[in-house]
């Protein structure tokens, strides 16, 4: 008999990112603690058991993952590699390995199977090498899941940072602000802080794009013409919105100890001081999909695979979170 859903304990999956990258051990790591949640590793078998054969590391056995109602609290849902992978050693031919697992999670999730899911790191330039164009797990999940609009959180080190752009270059980013796009965002972001996070009424501080907020126009308009308006007439719709503040002091601990969240222009203006306090604990969150789906704040550390030295910290974090948001999610 399944246990009632209140006390099931929910179900997250948790893709084991790139096979030459350390995600593989993260994942046999992961399988070591005490979790609030089941998991299902979406990888190939044969890769998780060798890398911990390799590491020495007293992973459980590793059941095959029958389906919802498996009260294994650790199992394997097979995808074969395409070739056989070695720590450190980036192949592109397991490429479509790396994107078909988070089909199968993001599809498990939408149709139900899984209650979450959280993601080892992927490598974005031996993808890209494959011939299949690809910028982050964000905008593949976005496009994957058919969602118009997603926004990229990270959480740590007492901070909430999400973005306005994700994985532009510098040199486009201005460009991409504009008004409706960036009213956009701020809607996923403010809808998801309250059913996802349970915040009734999300203080959010809104950076600006130049330096000193623009410095009344002499530094750039973006504040006065696109970032501005925006707020304030989301205001007037009785939202918590500070800005657009310059960035350079908006991370001051006493203005965000009054705050639920920092919206950042771009990739290297928010994260920087977020990565700072919490790097190695820290989590990335994708907001506006239909699913949950947490991430390390990390990436592949190629240097490290096959090592013994990475840390599992990230990706219990983050599965701990997604296993959080699925209760919110049920009423629990």
């Amino acid at each position: 008999m399944n246990p009632p859903e209140a006390a099931r304990l929910p179900l997250v999956a948790v893709t084991a990112g790139e096979p030459a990258g350390i995600g593989p051990e993260l994942c046999m790591m992961l399988a070591r603690r005490s979790l609030p949640a089941q998991v299902v590793f979406i990888a190939d078998e044969g890769l998780l058991l060798e890398r911990a054969r390799s590491l020495d590391l007293s992973a459980p056995v590793l059941s095959q993952w029958s389906g919802p109602g498996d009260p294994a609290a650790v199992s394997v849902l097979h995808v074969p590699l395409a070739r056989p992978s070695r720590p450190g050693v980036l192949d592109p031919a397991n490429s479509p390995y790396v994107l078909r697992t988070l089909e199968i999670a993001a599809d498990g999730c939408r149709d139900g199977r899984f209650d979450a899911m959280a993601t080892a790191p992927v490598h974005k330039a031996v993808i890209n090498d494959a011939g299949i164009a690809f910028t982050g797990h964000t905008e593949f999940l976005a496009e994957h899941l058919q969602v118009p609009q997603v926004v990229m959180m990270l959480a740590g080190g007492g901070m909430r940072v999400a973005l306005a752009t994700t994985h532009l270059p510098l040199r486009d980013v201005a460009a991409a602000i504009t008004r409706e796009g960036l009213e956009r965002t701020l809607r996923v972001l403010h809808a998801d802080l309250v059913a996802r996070f349970d915040i009734a009424r999300p203080r959010i501080l809104v950076a600006g794009l130049n330096p000193h907020a623009g410095e009344s126009g002499h530094l750039g308009r973006e504040e006065i013409e696109i970032i501005g308006p925006v707020l304030e007439r989301l205001r007037g719709e009785g939202w918590a919105l500070e800005g657009p503040l310059p960035a350079d002091t908006l991370f001051q601990p006493e203005k965000l100890k009054h705050c639920d969240c920092v919206l950042a222009m771009y990739h290297d203006q928010g994260l920087p001081v977020l990565k700072h306090a919490s790097f190695g604990g820290g989590i990335n969150i994708t907001l506006g999909l239909p699913i949950i789906r947490t991430s390390v704040d990390h990436g592949t550390a190629l240097e490290l695979a096959g090592s013994g030295r990475a840390s599992c910290d990230s990706l219990v974090a983050a599965v701990e979170l997604a296993a959080e948001l699925a209760r919110h999610s049920h009423g629990a």
